[in-house]
């Protein structure tokens, strides 16, 4: 997730300070993904820098208000027309985790996969159930959360059927025979049997 243009987005819209910014954020991504407010306003220093944003003077509360420049607006205009690149996966703690449980001995990696899918279901579950009361509002803000929940239901049910497979090809890979030492040599043959 970019916090960046994020933040853009949200001042196309209009002007905001950093507390705002959060407020707004979460508000439409349902707190999916709580964003610290220091790093709302340390990301505005940078968009600053950058010169994609400026300050718009204060409120009446001495809240810094920020705004977007010609090259902010740009920007979110670009981002919004720019497929998301899928180049290089995010890491994945839980694909880390059963490549490497797979390779150290003494590791259930069967216990391992029905855990993670009961966890996994039971999110499934809660997103669905908020989904159901999601969908029986209204408004925009409403569908955007919707939109938020379906990608995570979408990713439980995904990440479900992985570990299906992941569980099917261990027990396949435990049942079949491991490789068979290469017989001996005649000669090492031979001597091993005293001759």
């Amino acid at each position: 997730m970019s916090v960046k243009q994020a933040l853009l987005a949200l001042l196309e819209q209009e002007p905001m300070y950093g507390y705002q910014l959060r407020t707004e954020f979460e508000a439409r991504t349902g707190s999916a993904w709580p964003l610290n407010v220091g790093q709302v306003y340390t990301t505005l220093t940078r968009l600053e820098r950058d010169g994609l944003v400026e300050p718009a003077g204060s409120d009446d509360e001495g809240h810094e208000i920020w705004r977007l420049t010609a090259a902010g607006h740009d920007e979110v205009a670009a981002w919004f027309t720019t497929p998301v690149a899928r180049t290089q996966p995010p890491r994945d703690e839980l694909a880390i985790k059963l490549a490497l449980a797979v390779t150290v001995p003494g590791v259930d990696v069967g216990t391992l996969i029905q855990r993670q899918r009961g966890a996994t279901m039971g999110a499934l579950q809660d997103y669905t159930r908020l989904k159901r009361q999601a969908d029986g509002a209204g408004g925009r803000a409403d569908l955007a959360w919707s939109l938020v929940l379906d990608s995570l239901v979408f990713a439980a049910e995904a990440e479900i059927r992985w570990l299906d497979h992941c569980e099917a090809r261990v027990r396949r890979a435990a049942t079949q025979t491991a490789p068979s030492a290469p017989a001996p040599a005649p000669a090492r043959a031979e001597q091993a049997a005293g001759r």
